[in-house]
């Protein structure tokens, strides 16, 4: 089978499974908390569910054009998903809504009742913010520089 026809129907595939998961109004409601910048790590944990109901990790970036083939036998470490999960579950309602007030007994305490580290938790927290500020960017019209991100700025 052709590459391009092989990529178009893993795509597909891709696509039908993701709106078997995804329910029109959770995703109006996502899109105008990504507007509004209301986007919390609830939320987050919300879509780290969605995702997770579609499959392994892997075998959704295989469907992706261009992906599988880069990816290899590589296999991604689902216990990761684990742990973020466990990090946010282990905050409170106001930490997970405000991530701001996470000061470093709150940070210990989380790493704590999720079994990692601090450094862990600072980690998380602070791609979470990366997140935001991309969302921050794309609901502004702009394109976010990908070298910037990397950079942590």
């Amino acid at each position: 089978m052709p590459g391009s026809l092989l990529a178009t129907r893993l795509s597909r595939r891709l696509v039908e499974k993701a709106e078997r998961q995804f329910d029109e109004k959770q995703a109006a409601e996502l899109e105008r908390k990504i507007r509004k910048q209301e986007f919390t790590f609830d939320d987050f944990l919300d879509q780290l569910h969605q995702i997770r109901k579609m499959g392994p990790l892997t075998g959704l970036l295989k469907m992706i054009p261009g992906m599988g083939a880069q990816l290899g036998n590589m296999k991604v470490d689902e216990r990761e998903l684990d742990r973020i999960q466990a990090i946010i579950t282990s905050m409170t309602r106001e930490e997970r809504t405000n991530p701001s007030i996470l000061n470093g007994s709150r940070r210990r305490r989380i790493a704590q009742g999720s079994g990692t580290n601090v450094s862990a938790v600072n980690q998380l927290v602070k791609q979470f913010s990366q997140m935001q500020k991309v969302m921050r960017q794309l609901s502004q019209g702009k394109t976010p520089s990908l070298s910037q991100l990397a950079r942590g700025r």
